[in-house]
């Protein structure tokens, strides 16, 4: 079934429900992401706030998280459960600067990165979003000529013959 046929066979108030539905998902991942704009923020300034710095070893590297071990003045040694923030271009076994909060040391995140950082994947993500739930929209909004049943003529359409007729 084509797109143009299944729009074709939803009534308005089904289409009016589902542009309601793109956009409160739509507005949903905008919060989402903004939060996540706040959370980083946040984090880099209870950092900032309460600056240590820290020589640390990269344990392991993942897509969104890299495992550091670092020791703190007091002779403490600190892997972070959630990792170090900004971890883009690490390498496993190389040694790096880190910052870290003085009050909590598993806050922690690579030397002169900052949430800046999370501001280009955001906006990527708001942009196509946005795309998305305007596109959708727009296509839920426009008015799609019924398409009529099968074997029936249509506007602009020849009559269609009945095959079992016979021929002349």
């Amino acid at each position: 079934m084509s797109l143009r046929t299944t729009l074709a066979a939803m009534s308005n108030g089904t289409r009016a429900w589902l542009r309601r539905a793109v956009t409160l998902v739509g507005a949903g991942v905008v919060a989402l992401l903004l939060l996540l704009l706040v959370a980083t923020a946040r984090d880099d300034r209870a950092i900032s706030t309460h600056e240590g710095t820290a020589i640390a070893d990269v344990l392991s590297t993942g897509p969104r998280s890299a495992a550091v071990s670092f020791t703190t003045p007091d002779g403490v040694t600190h892997v972070p459960p959630t990792g170090v923030l900004f971890p883009t271009g690490l390498a496993v076994g190389t040694r790096i600067d880190v910052e870290y909060s003085t009050l909590d040391p598993d806050l922690v995140r690579v030397a002169g990165r900052g949430w800046v950082l999370a501001l280009l994947p955001v906006g990527t993500v708001l942009l196509v979003t946005g795309v998305l739930v305007l596109g959708a929209r727009r296509l839920l909004r426009r008015r799609v000529p019924r398409v009529p049943a099968a074997g029936l003529a249509g506007p602009g359409r020849p009559p269609v013959e009945d095959e079992r007729a016979p021929s002349a």
